[in-house]
């Protein structure tokens, strides 16, 4: 059998209970995947909204290798000078010319004689005016098949119709593409005809005692009310959720991928 890369992503983490899921099971996930590379999506994980140096470089403790963002990872505005200076930390590469930090790189995967090209994306379909990612990412892409074994994709969208969009656009050049934004995990992880393993959402990483992540009572003030709300995140029923995925350093194509959840959702209830 030829050579593999077992690629972990952890989806959305949301303020402290995400942190805290990550520092007690994320080393005993990775050794439990076999992971090769883990990849962590953080934009939500200061106070719920944001990231700043103090968790990164905890995540980075912790065995993660690369770090995703999406539309909130600039909204904390002191870690923009950081977010120039680690490539390792990524943003939504389409955002406009002249944004802080990285939206793409290309790494090492360690113990194995390969690179992995990590892209990170934004769709715009009920979110900012930003730039296309669909010519954005194609472009990307075409680079990093010039250097890169494996090219994996992270679509911070609200649409699962844009993410489905996208997969299909790039799906015989991609190997595994994640869609991340939404918090709520999908059951339709597969590969795609091209090879690419795909799932619409791989969750969040906090508390489901919650909407998406958000304390429960604020939340609903914001829908009963429509005014807005100091955004305050919750606590309780907190479940790690994420991605595994496997890839062929042959053809670059996705072998298996299946979501990861920590604990496992219980879809029954006992009487008392």
């Amino acid at each position: 059998m030829s050579k593999s890369v077992n690629v972990l992503f952890i989806a959305d983490v949301v303020g402290s209970p995400g942190i805290a899921l990550l520092d007690t099971f994320l080393p005993s996930l990775i050794k439990k995947h076999k992971a090769d590379f883990v990849i962590v999506n953080g934009e939500n994980s200061h106070e719920g909204m944001g990231i700043n140096e103090e968790i990164i470089k905890q995540f980075y403790r912790l065995g993660t290798h690369v770090i995703t963002g999406g539309n909130h990872t600039f909204d904390k505005w002191k870690i923009y000078p950081y977010m120039k200076t680690d490539p390792n930390l990524l943003r939504p590469f389409n955002y406009p010319k002249g944004a802080h930090g990285f939206g793409y790189g290309i790494y090492d995967v360690p113990s194995k004689d390969c690179k992995i090209g990590v892209l990170n994306l934004q769709g715009r379909t009920f979110m900012q005016a930003i730039d296309d990612p669909f010519r954005a990412g194609e472009y990307v892409i075409d680079k990093l098949r010039e250097q890169a074994d494996i090219i994996f994709v992270d679509f911070h969208a609200e649409a699962t119709a844009e993410k489905m969009a996208f997969a299909w656009y790039v799906e015989e050049k991609v190997s595994v593409m994640v869609g991340t934004h939404t918090h709520i995990p999908t059951n339709d992880a597969r590969i795609m005809p091209g090879g690419m393993g795909y799932i619409t959402d791989a969750g969040m990483t906090g508390s489901f005692n919650s909407v998406i992540g958000m304390d429960k009572q604020t939340a609903i003030k914001r829908f009963l009310l429509a005014t807005p709300h100091k955004y305050k995140s919750a606590n309780g029923d907190n479940r790690i959720c994420g991605v595994i995925s496997q890839v062929d350093l042959e053809t670059g194509k996705c072998r298996h991928i299946e979501p990861v959840i920590h604990p496992n959702f219980n879809n029954s209830k006992e009487d008392a």
